[in-house]
């Protein structure tokens, strides 16, 4: 999953996006309002993380004009601006969420998946996918019960294939949903990784989880969000 940070703190912007890519996450930091702007408004992002102060353009007014743009990306606030009219105004204005600093990252990681499910439409971590049920909050896999051990990699191809079911997704879409916007990674690497996570959560003679569609991409079409 993919987030932008824009955060014009450059201490903080840089534990938030070493943290939330140990939890897994592709992320983008921005610490500019004006720079933070464009990233928004010209990239697909799962959560977008906000501060209200900012140099260039606010906060608020990013997030006015994202939704005026007619961007439907979650927003969650994150800010030092802790009274209630302050709060109500992000909400109005087309936030999700909103969070005080300072603040838990535990909190804003289990707000941020929360947000992640409520995109999905799934109200539960846990996806089951035929006989695979991957756990979207601690990122574990188990095939009829039996642990499956896979790269962070591995695993997020198949979270962002199951999360997408029914849709077919290029090789350049899953390549921007895994790296943050200055990676030079070419899509062979999506090619392999998809070789070895099916010779993991498949079996031979059965039909694969991930199918591919020639000259399109990728896709899981079987089983049912839970």
């Amino acid at each position: 999953m993919k987030i932008l940070v824009i955060e014009d703190s450059e201490r903080l912007l840089y534990s938030l996006g070493q943290a939330l890519k140990k939890s897994g996450y592709s992320v983008d930091l921005v610490s500019d309002g004006k720079e933070g702007l464009d990233f928004a408004r010209y990239n697909d992002y799962d959560v977008i993380v906000l501060d209200l102060m900012l140099p260039g353009i606010d906060g608020l007014t990013i997030l006015k004009r994202l939704r005026a743009f007619g961007k439907k990306t979650h927003v969650l606030i994150l800010s030092a601006k802790d009274q209630v009219e302050d709060r109500v105004k992000g909400l109005e204005a087309g936030a999700d969420d909103y969070m005080i600093k300072p603040f838990s990252f535990d909190e804003l990681n289990a707000r941020i998946h929360t947000l992640m499910r409520r995109k999905f439409e799934s109200k539960s971590p846990i996806i089951e996918i035929g006989p695979l049920s991957i756990n979207t909050a601690t990122k574990e896999i188990h095939r009829d019960g039996e642990a499956v051990k896979v790269t962070p990699g591995e695993y997020s191809i198949l979270e962002y294939l199951v999360l997408n079911r029914g849709r077919v997704l290029s090789k350049e879409q899953l390549l921007e949903a895994m790296h943050d916007s200055d990676s030079f990674a070419g899509t062979n690497v999506i090619e392999v990784l998809v070789c070895k996570l099916r010779n993991k959560i498949g079996t031979h003679g059965e039909k694969p989880i991930i199918a591919t569609r020639r000259g399109y991409g990728y896709l899981v079409e079987q089983g049912e969000l839970t």
